[in-house]
C-alpha cells in the first residue's frame, strides 16, 4: 500500500472525527460518506480512481472557495438592498456570476488576452501544445487558445444580441397583447403558437439555407423563433396584472397604453422575465452553437465555439481532448447561466430559506 493511500484515508477519516467532535453533521456525513465510498472505488479501481477523486475534490473545493470569494467581494462593492440579497446568494448562484464575469472579461478584452489573431496561421497543422500556444494548433495551423478567447466575444456576442432583440419583441408584444386584448391579443397568440409550432433547428436550417448565413440574418431569425417563448411568458405574468384594483383605478384616471406598461404593469413583472432572459439566452447561445457546429452559423474564419468543435473533430480519433475544449466552454457557460437563473426564480418565488 502507497504512501498515497495511506495518508488519503487518514486525511479522510481525521476530517471525519473532527467534525463529528464539533458536531458538524452535515460536513461529517460528507466526508464520512466520501471515505465509504473511497474504500470501494479504491478496491475496483485502486490508486488511479483515488487519484481522480482526489482531483474532483480538489477542484470541487477550489470552485467553492472561488465562488464564496467572489461573492465576498460583490457584497463589499456594493451597499443597500443589493449587498443584502447578494449574501443570500448560494454558493452555484455565486460560481455563475464569477463565470460570466470571466466570460465578459475574455470577450471584452480578447484583442489583449489572445497572444495571436482569431484567423492568424502561426504553425502546422495540428501542431502539439508548447511555450507559445497553450492548447496547440488547429487543423489550419491557428492558435486554439486565441481562437477560444476571441470565440467569447463572437459566439457570446452574436447569442447576446438575438436574445436582447428576441426578448425585447417578445416582451413587448406579450404588454401590448395583455394591455389591449380582444382581437390583438387574439391574434399575437395564434402567430406565437404557429412560430413554436416548427422545430426551432428546423426552422433555423430552412430560413438560413434560403437567405444566406451573414450575422444579420442569424440574430434576426433567432429572435423570430424565440421571441414566442417570451411572449407567453409576459402575456401571462402581465395578464395576472392587469386585472388588479390599481390598473382600473389608473383607467379610470385617464391613463394611456404606454403609462400602465412603463408604471403599473412593467415594474411588477420585473423578476420572471429577467429570470426568462437567463433562459432564453442559454437556448439562443445553444442554438447559434449548433448552427455553427453544422455549417450554417458564424462563417470561418470568425472564431465560434461550435465551429471549432467540428473543424478539430478528427482529433478525437487521436485521443486528444483538444475537440472538447470548446465544447466544455459552451457547456461552462449554460451551467453557470442556469446556476444565476435558478436562484433568482427562487427570489422571485416568494419562498424563504429555513
Amino acid at each position: 500500500m502507497s504512501f498515497f493511500v495511506i495518508g488519503y484515508y487518514a486525511l479522510l477519516i481525521g476530517a471525519s472525527c473532527l467534525a463529528a467532535y464539533y458536531k458538524q453533521r452535515s460536513v461529517f456525513m460528507l466526508l464520512f460518506s466520501l471515505t465509504l465510498v473511497s474504500f470501494v472505488v479504491g478496491i475496483v479501481g485502486g490508486v488511479g480512481a483515488l487519484r481522480f477523486i482526489t482531483t474532483a475534490a480538489g477542484a470541487l473545493a477550489l470552485a467553492a472557495g472561488t465562488s464564496y470569494a467572489f461573492r465576498e467581494f460583490l457584497i463589499a462593492i456594493t451597499s443597500g438592498g443589493v449587498a443584502k440579497e447578494l449574501r443570500t446568494a448560494p454558493l452555484t448562484a455565486a460560481f455563475g456570476m464569477f463565470v460570466i464575469f470571466t466570460y465578459a472579461i475574455a470577450g471584452i478584452f480578447a484583442p489583449w488576452i489572445a497572444p495571436f489573431g482569431e484567423s492568424e496561421v502561426i504553425s502546422s497543422a495540428f501542431a502539439p501544445a508548447d511555450e507559445n500556444m497553450l492548447l496547440g494548433a488547429d487543423q489550419l495551423g491557428r492558435d486554439m487558445f486565441s481562437r477560444i478567447i476571441y470565440g467569447a466575444r463572437n459566439t457570446v456576442g452574436l447569442a447576446l444580441v438575438a436574445t436582447m432583440l428576441a426578448f425585447l419583441a417578445g416582451a413587448l408584444a406579450g404588454l401590448l397583447a395583455a394591455v389591449k386584448g380582444g382581437w390583438f391579443d387574439q391574434l399575437m397568440g395564434r402567430v406565437a403558437d404557429v412560430i413554436m409550432s416548427v422545430p426551432s433547428l428546423i426552422f433555423a436550417l430552412l430560413i438560413l439555407s434560403i437567405f444566406g448565413t451573414n450575422l444579420t440574418t442569424i440574430v434576426i431569425v433567432v429572435a423570430v423563433i424565440y421571441s414566442p417563448r417570451v411572449f407567453r411568458l409576459t402575456r401571462a405574468v402581465a395578464g395576472n396584472v392587469v386585472v388588479m384594483d390599481y390598473i382600473e383605478a389608473a383607467k379610470l384616471r385617464g391613463e394611456g397604453d404606454w403609462y400602465l406598461i412603463r408604471k403599473e404593469i412593467l415594474p411588477n413583472s420585473t423578476a420572471p422575465l429577467v429570470a426568462e432572459f437567463g433562459l432564453e439566452f442559454c437556448f439562443v447561445f445553444l442554438l447559434i452553437a449548433g448552427l455553427s457546429f453544422l455549417g450554417l452559423g458564424i462563417q470561418p474564419p470568425t472564431a465560434d465555439w461550435g465551429s471549432m468543435v467540428r473543424e478539430n473533430a478528427t482529433l478525437i480519433s487521436f485521443g486528444d481532448i483538444t475537440p472538447l475544449i470548446p465544447a466544455a466552454a459552451i457547456a461552462l457557460l449554460t451551467v453557470a447561466v442556469n446556476f444565476v437563473v435558478d436562484w433568482m426564480l427562487f427570489r422571485s418565488s416568494g419562498l424563504k430559506e429555513q
